[in-house]
């Protein structure tokens, strides 16, 4: 998401249902993207209809951190909390096809493992194409030694010292994350 959709806050906390809809139409794609993870276990759908109500009793509280986009984040962090409580919720209380159980199967064990997402891997993959050359370089190697490769010795195959080499690390660390925070992705609930 590119465009700050702060600029609906002021209409939104006056109570303009229309302000919030024209919020929500830009937002709603990026809050489903951040429940992608949870469509096996939960309604998201529920969900993402529970989050966005929720959203409109506590905007008039919210407060702006001056970040871009800070009211997504709140909708996305309150979407994500609701997911995993009703992950938890399912867990205690487990919902079982009847034929399931006559064939002995909890209907968790009919769902295959998570998948990872395309949408996500694309957008690391667009991130780490604009990385500059030393910090591409370094995470290359590292992600390729699969941490079976000390440090060291990835520096030396750069020809870079080892110091260096773990500041193109964190360079790139810290370029990948504004750069996927740009793209709308939100690390906290991709790695939760």
């Amino acid at each position: 998401m590119s465009a700050d959709l702060d600029v609906y806050l002021a209409g939104i906390r006056a109570g303009d249902a229309q302000a919030f809809g024209a919020w929500l139409a830009q937002a709603e794609p990026s809050l489903r993207r951040g429940l992608r993870s949870f469509a096996r276990q939960v309604d998201v759908e529920a969900v993402l209809q529970e989050a966005l109500l929720r959203t409109w009793q506590v905007v008039p509280r919210f407060e702006a951190d001056g970040k871009p986009n800070g009211l997504i984040r709140l909708a996305q962090r309150i979407a994500w909390n609701l997911s995993v409580s009703e992950v938890r919720r399912a867990k205690r209380h487990p919902t079982t096809d009847p034929e399931l159980l006559e064939a002995g199967l909890d209907e968790a064990q009919r769902y295959e493992p998570h998948l990872p997402d395309p949408l996500l891997r694309e957008a690391i993959a667009q991130c780490r194409e604009k990385l500059p050359p030393q910090p591409q370089r370094a995470l290359e190697v590292r992600l390729e030694g699969e941490g079976g490769v000390p440090d060291a010795t990835l520096a030396e195959r750069l020809g870079m010292r080892k110091n260096t080499f773990l500041q193109n690390i964190a360079r790139a660390r810290k370029l990948l994350l504004e750069c996927l925070e740009r793209a709308g992705v939100n690390l906290q609930t991709e790695l939760a």
